[in-house]
């Protein structure tokens, strides 16, 4: 690699960056042939949420997509957004918000480094094969830059991986640690194979809860690809709506974005739906990853016993036993999934802050929450339903 300078580069429209050098950085496992790793960080996702206005003017979520050149060559890039909130990110930091204005400072707008309204651990230093460790120091060092240029209070990256967290934290980043619960694939050949790891107790739970939830008087759908038609997306739109409503006053994603995932997303989705006379009563939407299956969405215009379980969690290890994916994230929050095999993993994030007496008060939570974060990850691992001991296998 030569001393070739390092050029940083703004963008306010992904539409901007060529996508096979946006995918180059983001995805090169694709140059290969198959599906990215990380589908969210792709241009057509990021696209999506452009185009459909769900980022952008009035959204509190302003891109400036930063990339990275060595001469001609775009060598990284990250998903960079200027934030009027602090909606839809699912790493907390209104406390430090108050705080700062409290103190006579203003908290927004703020940089964030992540992928809008989806808490999936993935990239967020986007460098070609090769370009790692320049790229990631330019991306941060220019974020940075823009952060101090622009008097603006502190940059965030939100579910980054654990390396790009421990890369941060050597050049002077924030750590944070955070927790949600996934399932592992062990290598199962069915859903049956999965059950014979549990508890007696926690096998029969599942058992009667697949059991109610399938016998609702319906049909079960999971629809990917070309299976998925725009009354689908009709009908998961009034779900989305629901919950959207319930848990955020407003939905994050428009009616638009959904038209444009049936054009261009629609091989990375797995759209699991409960259908009964013709009616589409319940729904949940999972993204695929190479290796991963990441849900994301669920809503209803009609309760049944244990939908929510079947339809977001048993539906979505069924997938990937059978496509041999390596586990299942089913987003933010939730120990509820304790009990049905998703396990407590740590997530990180990094942090930088203007203000030295603010970033010290950061620091010095931070160090605290991820002692208590470590001890509750261990201790929800503890009272997971996973067989112990040579217990009774049968039922």
């Amino acid at each position: 690699m030569d001393a070739t300078p390092i050029e940083i580069r703004t963008h306010l429209s992904i539409a901007d960056i060529p996508a096979a050098e946006w995918d180059a950085c983001a995805a090169p496992e694709t140059l290969e042939g198959g599906r990215p790793i990380d589908p969210f960080t792709t241009h057509r996702f990021l696209l999506a949420l452009e185009e459909s206005g769900s980022v952008g003017q009035g959204t509190g979520w302003h891109p400036q997509y930063l990339t990275a050149h060595a001469g001609e060559v775009m060598i990284a890039a990250a998903p960079l957004y200027a934030k009027s909130h602090s909606q839809g990110e699912y790493i907390f930091d209104h406390n430090w918000a108050h705080a700062l204005e409290r103190a006579g400072g203003r908290y927004y707008p703020k940089l964030q480094i992540a992928v809008p309204f989806t808490p999936a651990t993935g990239r967020r230093f986007l460098t070609l094969t090769g370009f790692e460790q320049t790229g990631r120091a330019a991306l941060v060092q220019g974020a940075v830059q823009i952060a101090s240029n622009n008097n603006l209070s502190s940059l965030h990256v939100t579910f980054c991986t654990e390396e790009e967290a421990e890369a941060g934290r050597q050049i002077g980043l924030m750590h944070r640690t955070g927790q949600q619960f996934h399932w592992q694939n062990r290598g199962y050949a069915d859903f049956d194979a999965f059950l014979a790891d549990l508890s007696s107790r926690k096998r029969k739970n599942i058992r009667r809860e697949r059991a109610q939830a399938q016998g609702f008087g319906g049909n079960i759908l999971s629809l990917t690809g070309d299976q998925i038609e725009p009354q689908h997306w009709d009908a998961f739109w009034r779900f989305y709506q629901d919950t959207g409503a319930r848990k955020w006053g407003n939905p994050y994603l428009t009616r638009r974005f959904f038209d444009i995932a049936q054009e261009t997303l629609r091989d990375d989705i797995l759209l699991v739906l409960a259908e009964m006379n013709g009616q589409y009563l319940a729904g949940a939407l999972n993204f695929i990853g190479r290796e991963t299956l990441y849900g994301r969405y669920w809503g209803c215009t009609a309760h049944f016993p244990c939908m929510h379980f079947e339809l977001c969690y048993y539906q979505a290890i069924d997938y990937a036993i059978d496509h041999g994916l390596q586990g299942v994230e089913a987003g933010a929050q939730g120990e509820h999934k304790l009990a049905r095999g998703y396990l407590p993993v740590t997530t990180h994030s990094l942090h930088w802050a203007a203000d030295p007496g603010f970033a010290q008060a950061i620091s010095d939570y931070l160090e605290a929450e991820r002692d208590a974060v470590s001890d509750e990850i261990e201790i929800l691992t503890a009272y997971g339903p996973f067989r112990k001991t040579q217990e009774d296998e049968h039922d």
